[in-house]
């Protein structure tokens, strides 16, 4: 039936019709009550774009290292700060304040921000060490130092794996078999 136009109805009556299939218990009732149809889209989709968008792309044009920061954490409550950037430039441009200016008060607000972050980790590293203890998590960590630590496990676990070990072994003796075999046949 995919070489066939048309929904379920059309298509089943042409099956009938055509004597290619006994007519369904469902069909007259369908045709009385036929189903609802949409309007199809002329195969594009609009892309979803919210105001704070051409924002955050500036944000993001003036603040690239923050890219790795905007990942999407789905138990996390706290947009991330490229959000919080545009956001903050709409409200503010709401309020009668012009574009221009509007950037440079949520940006330098994103930089305080930073910054008293960095300063109160600092803190609570220096009370850790007067207490003589170990310095807690940093709360406030980078995206890349993140994802090294989910990776750091596997990458240990290369060299201690014997499954992983013999791969590589059976490699190196494919690559001296491909050295001895191609400069065997070269006449060296």
């Amino acid at each position: 039936m995919s070489f066939m136009k048309g929904d379920l109805l059309t298509t089943t009556r042409k099956l009938v019709n055509g004597l290619a299939k006994p007519q369904p218990v469902w069909l007259k009732a369908m045709e009385h009550a036929p189903p609802a149809t949409f309007p199809r889209p002329d195969g594009k989709l609009k892309t979803i774009s919210l105001p704070e968008d051409v924002y955050i792309n500036k944000f993001f044009q003036k603040h690239p290292e923050s890219k790795g920061q905007d990942v999407i954490k789905i138990s996390a409550y706290d947009p991330p700060p490229a959000r919080l950037f545009g956001l903050r430039v709409l409200e503010l441009k709401e309020q009668g304040v012009p574009e221009e200016e509007a950037m440079a008060v949520a940006d330098m607000e994103y930089r305080k921000e930073k910054k008293e972050k960095k300063k109160a980790y600092a803190r609570l590293k220096q009370i850790a060490r007067l207490q003589g203890t170990k310095p807690p998590p940093n709360p406030y960590p980078s995206a890349i130092k993140e994802r090294q630590a989910l990776e750091r496990k596997f990458v240990r676990e290369r060299f201690s794996n014997p499954e992983i070990l013999k791969l590589v072994q059976k490699m190196k003796e494919e690559k001296r078999a491909e050295r001895y075999d191609g400069t065997a046949g070269a006449g060296f």
